[in-house]
């Protein structure tokens, strides 16, 4: 099977001038979208280059206390970036939701770990690091999609929960019915991604496998594992956050103790 074909630097370089579409889209519609795309592209590139140069230190280090101080540096800028991009206070809602990321990745992360991979050592920076980055990042936008949404009925919705309450339920029975339907819109993209794999998509881990030469069922045997991974991932830490939040941020008397959104 055919070896990793490298690219240049010079190739990458050229290749990035496809950028130009997304910036003449940009103008031509009046998006005044150009500093926020020319920030996250640098940004990218410049994360990913400082991430690679360190995995490597990381990965030939192989250390525990490394691994794990890197794990937890992963998960509360997750948790920072979860509260940021939902536009919601951090002070009232970063414990819920780092919480939540925590309880969802430490047991998986163990799991594949001691049970399933089992690499020498059972810390192997090469496995855990990039498999609890990809836990994560696939969590992000179903955590954001359902505190926003949460967060939203709490204000489109205000008398149905006032009403709710003068009928003599708990607060959390009263905001029940915003949490199903948060959870519901952010399960709803993993669900469709999973119905359509292999179909209409090659997951990245898989496609990635197979480009750098790995036998074609190992990588879809790794990819399927991943997937459940991401899906528990995602149902565990996205329902204890809403939970969580509900009780950091509604009084016993049902009232907002916070301001919703930043302004």
């Amino acid at each position: 099977m055919q070896s990793t074909i490298d690219i240049s630097w010079v190739q990458l370089a050229l290749f990035m001038l496809i950028l130009v579409i997304p910036f003449f889209i940009n103008r031509y519609l009046k998006l005044a979208l150009g500093k926020e795309i020319i920030s996250a592209v640098l940004r990218m590139t410049v994360q990913l280059i400082l991430v690679g140069l360190y995995l490597q230190f990381l990965f030939e280090l192989n250390s525990l206390p490394l691994n794990l101080i890197w794990l937890s540096l992963m998960l509360l800028i997750g948790a920072s970036a979860i509260i940021g991009s939902a536009r919601l206070p951090k002070r009232r809602l970063y414990l819920p939701v780092i919480t939540g990321l925590v309880v969802g990745v430490t047991p998986l992360i163990a799991i594949l770990l001691l049970a399933l991979l089992q690499p020498t050592p059972l810390y192997s920076a090469q496995y855990m690091i990039p498999m609890a980055g990809m836990l994560l990042g696939n969590c992000l936008s179903g955590n954001i999609v359902a505190l926003q949404r949460l967060f939203s009925a709490f204000e489109e919705q205000k008398d149905q929960y006032e009403g709710a309450l003068a009928l003599g339920v708990t607060p959390y029975q009263a905001a029940f019915p915003f949490m199903q339907s948060a959870l519901k819109q952010s399960f709803a993209p993993i669900l469709a991604s999973m119905t359509t794999t292999g179909l209409v998509t090659l997951p990245g881990m898989m496609t990635g496998q197979i480009l750098a030469g790995s036998d074609h069922m190992v990588a879809i045997k790794y990819q399927l594992v991943i997937l459940v991974a991401i899906f528990v991932m995602l149902t565990v830490s996205v329902t204890l956050s809403l939970i969580l939040s509900i009780r950091s941020c509604i009084d016993p008397s049902g009232l907002i103790r916070v301001r919703l959104f930043n302004k």
